[in-house]
């Protein structure tokens, strides 16, 4: 119950498990077999997509900037995010194949 200067307002917390039919248990069909090395291996595999598709938006950037369609500037940010994401790609590698 709580006072104020001049009202009184009362709070009633109810059973949470009562009220709703919802679980409160986990769920063991959840990822049962997810172990450290498929992890890293779902990792590396999302990571290769994700750096093939910034390597292939940079190879298209760099040869529109050849045509003359885009300044040079436009490189510089494809060239970023394709070698920070090769760089991510390399550590799920290393990290996959040094879990046994």
């Amino acid at each position: 119950m709580l006072e104020t200067n001049h009202h009184r307002i009362e709070i009633k917390i109810s059973d949470p498990k009562a009220s709703t039919g919802l679980r409160t248990t986990r769920a063991a069909f959840i990822l049962p077999n997810m172990t450290l090395k498929n992890a890293a291996l779902l990792a590396l595999v999302g990571t290769v997509l994700i750096t093939a598709f910034l390597v292939l938006t940079f190879v298209f950037t760099f040869l529109n900037v050849l045509r003359g369609v885009v300044p040079v500037v436009t490189l510089f940010s494809p060239f970023i995010y394709a070698f920070a994401c090769f760089s991510v790609a390399v550590f799920f590698f290393v990290f996959h194949r040094a879990q046994s």
